[in-house]
């Protein structure tokens, strides 16, 4: 559904997957300075919403994701993974329980596929579960007091889509504001920085969205191995770009390290103090002090998964 908000005077479309709302409103520099220092809103209503009610849905979403929900306060932020049979990412939500229902956001396009998929595993659980994203939308607001109709969640604030246009008493910021800060704090975003292969450990989503110590759920089993037997395959990295090159690496441009290609770009943008950065995931193993090429521009790299990452118990051992 296209934004309200692209009816802005200067507002130009942002790519895919956001083209239906504002990659900017024609400052793209002051836009993002505002969200990190003042009062800015950003529209985000491309993201999916939905809804999980009933007297059953903590219990219900626990026993299916990798959060411990089962108790879950309500207005208490969170974040959730669901995973495949063989522990790959196939959604990843921002959560809270407004004390009636579960509500949750998810990458755009993708809210009716979890809707459908959680709907098929009520069994005899009293839950109703709905795709909300026609009437609610995401939006992030930094700098001034969120609206009282507003759900907070650990990535936003869930609202009524029909108040959009509201007057939020914050400056609009396009979407390349809030993705240059969304790198820089090195934050993945599931679809860009992440692909059908990734398991949470990669993405350094252990610690935000994975409890370790709950019960079964689909997709624990590779959890726990990598945890306590071994480390992942792969690693996010936060990159710094060649700032005199004149273009960002696309999304999906390989990580080259030595002339072989040791992993892809994920999202990539130029920060206001920081210049170009992006997000990559590249092989476990790829030395991290050597700079890589990414898209064939020059980037030194940060860490955010350890190489080590989920290898406990052979460091444990090591060390005895």
């Amino acid at each position: 559904m296209e934004s309200p908000l692209l009816s802005t005077p200067g507002a130009v479309p942002a790519d895919s997957p956001d083209a239906q709302v504002a990659a900017h409103y024609g400052e793209p520099s002051a836009e993002q300075r505002a969200l990190a220092t003042g009062a800015a809103v950003v529209d985000r209503s491309n993201r999916g919403v939905v809804r999980v009610a009933g007297a059953d849905r903590l219990r219900f979403l626990h026993s299916l994701t990798s959060q411990h929900l089962e108790s879950l306060a309500p207005h208490t932020p969170t974040e959730a993974l669901l995973l495949s049979p063989h522990g790959h990412v196939e959604h990843h939500m921002a959560l809270v329980d407004d004390g009636e229902a579960v509500w949750a956001h998810v990458e755009p396009g993708t809210a009716g596929a979890l809707a459908e998929f959680l709907d098929r595993m009520r069994f005899l659980m009293r839950v109703e579960v709905t795709d909300e994203t026609a009437s609610y939308a995401v939006v992030t607001l930094a700098g001034v007091a969120p609206p009282e109709d507003a759900l907070r969640t650990t990535d936003g604030l869930i609202v009524p889509r029909d108040t959009l246009d509201r007057d939020w008493h914050a400056r609009l910021a396009g979407l390349w504001a809030h993705e240059a800060l969304r790198i820089a704090a090195h934050r993945p975003r599931f679809g860009l920085d992440t692909d059908h292969r990734t398991i949470p450990h990669e993405a350094g989503w252990i610690d935000v969205a994975v409890h370790l110590d709950k019960g079964c759920y689909r997709g624990q089993e590779t959890v726990a191995r990598v945890q306590n037997l071994g480390r992942p395959p792969r690693r996010l990295v936060f990159l710094h770009l060649d700032g005199s090159v004149d273009h960002l690496p696309a999304h999906g441009d390989p990580i080259e390290f030595g002339g072989r290609t040791v992993g892809f770009v994920g999202s990539a943008a130029r920060h206001y103090e920081l210049g170009p950065v992006a997000l990559g995931m590249v092989k476990r193993n790829t030395p991290v002090e050597e700079t890589l090429l990414a898209g064939g521009v020059a980037a030194s790299q940060e860490i955010i998964v350890s190489p080590d990452t989920g290898s406990t118990v052979k460091i444990d051992l090591r060390r005895r």
